[in-house]
């Protein structure tokens, strides 16, 4: 009977949670804000597009990488407006996202959701270091990251493991955007131009996904942590490969249709 009633307290706890959490996300300034940080998702590909392309004609001044395109952003005239609007964005998504893990019955969409929470926030913090007047490197992160995971037990096989893990979201994305599942996520129909630059920039950030992966993977079998060097990295070895520079304007126009729909997401996602 005691074990009924404590069962029954913690039943009514995870619901009360659930119902709190629901409220939360429900909340105009939450919702208004995940559509602002879907905006500021488009915001960011559009510039991570802008420096692919120059990634392809042989520009290594820039990094191609989150951090690469935030420093673009703050180098504007208008930057330091701007990264405090992507901050709030991504910082609002991410909480969003954080009542999905609570709402969510199905344990993959909790894991998705935990992920993009932890993607949004170390934008929101990145965005912010920069309006700070700080700088960063995606680059030196991921070689840092990587170093560490190399040094713990097991080192090697947990790189390895990351980079397979990265394979799968890659395999995802570019599922997601070949069979329209992306339709899923709104709440109407976002036009036809909206699902052509949905399908294009899902493939097209799944492609510069399987690059990342690949690294990740390659510098745990030659135990090489310079090998693991993120976006920027990934691209520049792109390049590198037979019509590489051709590989790359490809990435561009999908990563800048995936900034275009994350415009339209903006205005129809199911939040």
């Amino acid at each position: 009977m005691a074990d009924q009633g404590v069962s029954g307290q913690m039943d009514r706890a995870a619901t009360a949670a659930k119902g709190a959490a629901g409220k939360a996300g429900d909340h105009p300034v939450i919702e208004w804000g995940a559509r602002l940080g879907y905006a500021a998702s488009g915001v960011l590909h559009l510039v991570l597009a802008w420096l692919t392309v120059h990634v392809a004609l042989g520009d290594s001044g820039g990094q191609a990488s989150q951090s690469g395109a935030l420093s673009v952003v703050a180098h504007q005239s208008f930057g330091l407006v701007l990264l405090w609007v992507l901050t709030l964005g991504f910082a609002l998504l991410a909480i969003w996202q954080v009542t999905e893990i609570v709402v969510a019955r199905k344990a993959f969409d909790k894991a998705k959701a935990a992920g993009k929470a932890v993607m949004y926030a170390a934008l929101a913090w990145t965005a912010m270091t920069f309006a700070l007047g700080g700088h960063t490197s995606s680059n030196k992160q991921s070689k840092d990251f990587t170093r560490t995971l190399m040094e713990a037990p097991a080192g090697r096989f947990l790189v390895g493991l990351l980079g397979v893990a990265i394979l799968g979201v890659a395999g995802y994305h570019i599922y997601k955007g070949w069979t329209k599942r992306f339709l899923r996520d709104l709440q109407e129909h976002p036009g036809h131009w909206a699902v052509v630059a949905a399908r294009v920039g899902y493939i097209g950030k799944g492609v510069a996904l399987v690059a990342v992966g690949v690294l990740f993977i390659v510098a745990a079998v030659e135990q090489q942590v310079r090998k693991a060097t993120g976006l920027d990295g990934a691209l520049k070895s792109l390049r590198d490969l037979p019509a590489g520079s051709v590989i790359l304007i490809g990435v561009a126009l999908g990563l800048a249709a995936y900034g275009v729909y994350s415009f339209a997401r903006a205005r129809y996602a199911r939040v």
